[in-house]
């Protein structure tokens, strides 16, 4: 591209992914977007929360890693949108079960729970 350096497109693109990935977790409900992304949603979880957040959490970080192999790999059943729907699920979930949980212990520090990415 004439005028812009690739350091200036690298940020832009950077950019532009966070935001993509940042609006889509604030969009993000659950009862519209988990049962296209995990298999058993909801009769493979638990009832109760936090639990089921938590399971919630670590089924979409396995499912965010195996997405992540295959696009490495350069598999053929790789899915750019369904990488970008995991990780804004993933998102959304984790920060749900943080804000409940410093609820529950109002001591909890700005700490994440599992991140992949």
């Amino acid at each position: 591209m004439i005028g812009i350096s690739s350091e200036q497109m690298s940020s832009r693109a950077r950019r532009a992914a966070r935001d993509t990935l940042l609006s889509g977790a604030r969009d993000y409900t659950r009862a519209r977007v988990l049962h296209r992304l995990l298999k058993d949603w909801p009769t493979g979880f638990p009832q109760a929360e936090p639990e089921r957040s938590r399971e919630i959490v670590r089924r979409l970080a396995a499912a965010l890693r195996a997405e992540r192999a295959l696009g490495r790999a350069g598999h053929w059943t790789y899915d750019l949108n369904r990488h970008i729907a995991l990780r804004q699920a993933h998102l959304a979930e984790a920060a749900a079960l943080l804000r409940a949980r410093r609820r529950r212990e109002p001591g909890i520090s700005a700490q994440r729970e599992g991140a992949p990415g």
